[in-house]
């Protein structure tokens, strides 16, 4: 998964060292927890050498648990999981959304109707341990799993205008597609032990060629629907920094976006 995932290539990687890039396969689960657990590793050997980690993505989510910890939270259920989506199959998502509403409003009112993994995630949990998902994490606010022994300093760069954000999305994926991104998802879609109710495959993009090398989509559309797709993932991007404490923002030109960043890292120590 190198080119719908906007991996870095070869020259980047060479010129800056990346972690936790190839370690699990499409197959695997990863979670949010996963994710800190490596994290933290990565980052005591980072400072331990005497250098300044970086870390650098879009899934907020994660950035969150890093920051506070993360409840004790059921693992995957794969029958319940299979059950749920096959009434979003009868019912559509936006029923589910409205069954989630009733169990959990707080929830259903932070979760996007188009945001099938976490509506799974959400209703999985209620009828696993008969608890909103919404008091998991509250459980995890009043008593964090643990502490980090660093500061962690946020900051974002985005464009400054919402069409030049769309106009930037339209022509990332359609020089992913120029790359092959195609040609990357048939090389997935032959593979028996994957398939479309993966969290690796429902990731924005692997999900719509998909669709398009079942037949169920024409070419035109499946673009249409990625570049859409992407969008939405972008505006629910936006909402997480709307509301994130201590952010700092760059907005306006790439390359000044990346020099004041880099600035911003020089002005401040770890600890």
């Amino acid at each position: 998964m190198d080119i719908g995932t906007g991996k870095p290539d070869a020259r980047t990687r060479a010129l800056a060292p990346h972690r936790l890039i190839d370690i699990r396969d499409p197959a695997e689960p990863y979670s949010a927890a996963d994710f800190r657990a490596d994290a933290l590793d990565e980052i005591g050997g980072i400072l331990a050498s005497g250098k300044m980690p970086l870390l650098v993505g879009g899934t907020m989510l994660y950035f969150q648990v890093l920051r506070d910890g993360i409840a004790s939270m059921p693992p995957a259920n794969p029958g319940i999981r299979r059950e749920i989506e096959q009434q979003a199959e009868r019912e559509g998502w936006e029923a589910m959304h409205r069954r989630l509403a009733e169990v959990d409003p707080e929830a259903a009112a932070r979760i996007h109707p188009n945001d099938p993994q976490r509506l799974q995630r959400a209703l999985e949990v209620w009828q696993v341990t008969g608890k909103s998902i919404s008091s998991v994490h509250a459980e995890r606010n009043s008593r964090p799993d643990g502490s980090i022994s660093f500061r962690l300093h946020f900051f974002a760069t985005h464009p400054s205008e919402r069409a030049e954000l769309h106009q930037r999305i339209d022509a990332r994926f359609r020089q992913m597609l120029d790359n092959g991104l195609v040609a990357e998802v048939e090389r997935l879609h032959r593979r028996e032990d994957l398939h479309p109710g993966l969290p690796s495959m429902k990731s924005v993009g692997y999900r719509q060629v998909w669709q398009y090398l079942d037949g169920k989509l024409a070419y035109p559309e499946m673009v249409e629907k990625s570049i859409a797709a992407t969008r939405q993932l972008a505006k629910r991007q936006l909402t997480w920094l709307r509301s994130w404490p201590g952010l700092r923002r760059f907005t306006g030109d790439p390359g000044r976006n990346r020099d004041q960043a880099l600035q911003f890292v020089d002005s401040f120590t770890i600890w």
